[in-house]
C-alpha cells in the first residue's frame, strides 16, 4: 500500500470517528497510539493530522502534541450571528467609500480565491482567500475597532468554514454568492449586499451544523 494511501486511510477514519462524536472536543490525539492502533508508523499519522488540521478538525499545540477542535452547534451559532451584525454593520458602511481600486482588489482576491476551490486544491488557503475578500470589502469603512472583531471572529470560525467547503458540497453556491456580493457592491446597493451577506453566513452556518447533527445521529 502506498505511503499516501497508508496516510488517506488513517485521515478518512480519524474524520469519521471526530465527525461523528467518538473523540470530543479537546481529546488529545497520541501519535504513538495512533499508529499503535493503525498497524502504521508515525510518518502516515502525522500525514493524517496535519490533513486534518488543514480541514479544522485537529489542532496542535506547542510541546503538547495534536488535540481535537471543540465542534459545538451552540458556539458555531454564536460566533456566526455574531459576524453577520458585525459585518454587516462595517459593510453598509464600506460600500459608499469603495473606490475603483478597492474593488479591483477584491476581484483579484476573488479570482485566485475561485481557482483554488476549483482546482481543489491549496486547503490550507480557502479561509484565507474567504477572509481577504471580505476584508477587501469591509476595509474603506475605517472602522478598525470593529475590523480587529472581524479578524478574530473569522480565526474562531476558520475551521468550521474550512468544514462548510469541505463538506456540504456547497462551493459553487459560495461562489455565486461571493460574486454576487462583489456585484451589489460596485452598484453601491447597500441593502442588497448587506442582505446577501447575512444569507451567506447564515446558510454557511445551517450547513455546518446539518453535517455535524447528521454525523452525531448516524452515531446514535
Amino acid at each position: 500500500m502506498p505511503f499516501k494511501t497508508r496516510a488517506q486511510y488513517v485521515a478518512d477514519d480519524l474524520r469519521r470517528r471526530i465527525l461523528g462524536g467518538e473523540f470530543t472536543g479537546g481529546t488529545q490525539l497520541r501519535q504513538d497510539g495512533l499508529a499503535k492502533d493503525y498497524g502504521v508508523s508515525r510518518i502516515p499519522v502525522r500525514e493524517a493530522l496535519l490533513t486534518l488540521e488543514a480541514e479544522g478538525l485537529v489542532e496542535f499545540h506547542a510541546h503538547r502534541g495534536a488535540f481535537t477542535t471543540e465542534l459545538s452547534v451552540a458556539k458555531i451559532r454564536e460566533l456566526f450571528d455574531l459576524r453577520v451584525l458585525v459585518e454587516g454593520y462595517v459593510l453598509e458602511r464600506a460600500i459608499p467609500r469603495l473606490t475603483p481600486t478597492d474593488l479591483a482588489q477584491a476581484e483579484a482576491i476573488l479570482s485566485d480565491y475561485d481557482a483554488a476551490l476549483d482546482a481543489g486544491s491549496q486547503i490550507d488557503n480557502w479561509s484565507d482567500f474567504n477572509f481577504a475578500f471580505h476584508r477587501a470589502l469591509y476595509a474603506p469603512a475605517e472602522l478598525p475597532e470593529a475590523l480587529a472583531m472581524i479578524g478574530q471572529l473569522n480565526t474562531k470560525s476558520d475551521r468550521y468554514i474550512r468544514m462548510q467547503l469541505l463538506y456540504t458540497r456547497q462551493i459553487e453556491k459560495a461562489e455565486r454568492e461571493h460574486h454576487a456580493l462583489l456585484d451589489l457592491a460596485r452598484q453601491g446597493d447597500v441593502k442588497g449586499a448587506c442582505r446577501v451577506l447575512e444569507r451567506h453566513i447564515l446558510d454557511a452556518c445551517e450547513g455546518i451544523v446539518a453535517v455535524l447533527e447528521r454525523n452525531l445521529a448516524s452515531q446514535a
